[in-house]
């Protein structure tokens, strides 16, 4: 295989190490970009690394980065992106940037679909894909009538994650009661727009994901599926601690919803598997890696060097079959949960111990390459004694 493409990663969180990591493997030089706070925590030694201009505030000035940076490549880079504040603004500047990188994307339109939870969800329902029970409320009297349909305790979630995330670090926001539902609604709804989601009952391990690489022309080229054992923060949270598991009937529902989309390149979408009736229940869509990727290539589909062969024209070879039962462990996530779950008596250090086990794949932690798992710990350990004694301030 040839290999005198460079890399651009744009993202320095998990996500995005991962891919630094596995094209580094190969021996691809990898260049790697993100803002500075990410850049101060995840900048790794596979790669040249910088800091770049937001892809949310400064988009002008990260277009004319990005195109002055590939003007020193003989051939195109490929670009990849790990975040969605970065998958929109290629695909808002795609006509620009294919001058000078190579990359594959949906169309636009479906990605501001998929990116925007009220289109997703309406895009699910099209297509007969279960979901939660779910509301828009636009003003009080919308409200109110979720209020009067929907059970409590709910969650409160931002339409637009990736944006709303910018201003309030929250995921989902639960409200125990219709007085909390209306006290905070319009607090948070100066953030964005918000939506109003009934709890699916069960544990983290309810949770499942399918994810495929489509060819521009819809050919199946990779497919992974996994569930999540445990993630952070421990109620509404990302992967802490995932397997790779083949779930059969799941992927029958969601190769022809991704068919019928054309979601091309590369996309997952999240399930929660409704113990009350058995049904998975979409989530979301993410039309990118995602953040458990790196699973995939010591399970036996390695997402990253596929796209990279398919975008440079080389030969790929499907894989769609992986090896199940290997764990994906973000360490210090997993730690936290662990501590959040014993004292709530949900979880034994036995059982935290347990998981560490067997064959797995650490989302930072690697001997070659240790600083963006230590900087991270740190991080993560000291914003958790920072919210501790806040919250034993209040109490």
């Amino acid at each position: 295989m040839k290999h005198e493409h460079a890399a651009i990663v744009l993202d320095f969180s998990a996500n995005g190490i991962g891919i630094i990591r596995s094209l580094a493997r190969k021996g691809i030089d990898v260049y790697a970009f993100d803002t500075e706070q990410p850049y101060r925590i995840g900048k790794s030694r596979l790669a040249t690394c910088g800091i770049c201009p937001s892809p949310l505030t400064q988009e002008k000035e990260l277009l004319e980065f990005l195109s002055d940076f590939a003007k020193q490549f003989q051939v195109k880079p490929v670009l990849y992106a790990g975040a969605d504040d970065y998958v929109g603004f290629i695909s808002k500047y795609r006509k620009t940037l294919d001058e000078f990188f190579l990359f594959l994307l949906p169309s636009h339109s479906l990605l501001e679909t998929v990116l925007d939870k009220h289109k997703a969800y309406e895009l699910a329902i099209q297509h007969n894909i279960p979901c939660p029970k779910t509301f828009f409320p636009n003003n009080q009297d919308e409200l109110e009538e979720a209020i009067a349909t929907i059970e409590f305790p709910c969650i409160l979630k931002p339409v637009t994650g990736h944006e709303f995330r910018k201003k309030v670090n929250k995921k989902a926001i639960v409200m125990k009661d219709a007085a909390q539902l209306r006290k905070e609604y319009q607090s948070y709804r100066e953030n964005g727009k918000l939506l109003v989601q009934e709890i699916i009952p069960g544990d983290n391990d309810c949770f499942y994901k399918v994810a495929t690489f489509y060819d521009d022309q819809m050919k199946l080229l990779g497919l992974f599926s996994l569930q999540k054992n445990h993630q952070f923060p421990a109620d509404f949270g990302t992967g802490a601690h995932v397997v790779s598991k083949r779930i059969p009937e799941l992927i029958q529902k969601c190769l022809p919803f991704f068919e019928a989309i054309q979601l091309k390149g590369i996309g997952m979408a999240e399930f929660k598997k409704d113990p009350r009736d058995n049904v998975y229940k979409f989530i979301e869509i993410n039309p990118r890696f995602w953040l458990t990727h790196s699973l995939t290539e010591p399970a036996g589909v390695h997402f990253v060097y596929m796209y990279y062969l398919y975008v440079t024209g080389q030969h790929v070879e499907p894989q769609l079959e992986q090896k199940d039962g290997i764990k994906w462990i973000y360490g210090v996530r997993y730690f936290l949960t662990f501590l959040q779950k014993r004292k709530r008596g949900e979880m034994t250090f036995r059982t935290f111990w347990k998981g560490c086990k067997g064959k797995k794949e650490y989302a930072l932690f690697a001997w070659n390459d240790p600083m963006p798992f230590i900087r991270s710990t740190w991080s993560h350990l000291k914003n958790s004694w920072k919210r501790k004694r806040k919250e034993d301030r209040h109490a």
